[in-house]
């Protein structure tokens, strides 16, 4: 049996209040290595490498996703790939897909890509071993990258 994972990407948008509210673009189910140790480093290593910008011009450098809805794309091609199974796309308000981990790609209110690691459990399709929501992580791209690669 596979450690499944569900990766989200959120948009966000300020509030008229003042307060971020978070809209989910993409839910990537992972049907194996959806530990912080696999799916986690992999996940790290794609988004470590991105600078988040809103609008783009000839002298950015480096890789660039322009806004969250950018970056979710591409990180659905980066997954994905051109191979058949491992990587499915889900309604994003499915919340019982089997996962182990949830994912949880946003930027915080200083723009910061960050990203929160749930442990679900074993979350057999409703028939639920573990009764876990537990928040294993939640901080900025660099942080989670040593998290992941210290539960390696």
């Amino acid at each position: 049996m596979g450690t499944r994972a569900l990766t989200f990407v959120y948009s966000s948008y300020k509030q008229k209040n003042g307060k971020i509210k978070y809209s989910p673009i993409i839910n990537l189910y992972r049907q194996y290595d959806g530990y912080p140790s696999g799916h986690g480093v992999e996940l790290a290593d794609f988004l470590g490498q991105f600078n988040i910008v809103n609008g783009l011009n000839s002298s950015q450098t480096g890789r660039i996703a322009n806004g969250m809805g950018c970056l979710a794309a591409q990180l659905v091609s980066h997954f994905k790939g051109s191979d058949a199974g491992q990587f499915y796309l889900h309604s994003t308000d499915a919340k019982d897909c089997g996962q182990d981990y949830e994912y949880h790609i946003y930027q915080n209110k200083e723009g910061e890509l960050c990203v929160r690691v749930m442990d679900r459990g074993c979350n057999m399709f409703g028939l639920t071993m573990s009764d876990k929501n537990e928040s294993l992580f939640d901080g900025p791209i660099l942080r989670f990258e040593e998290y992941c690669k210290d539960e390696a």
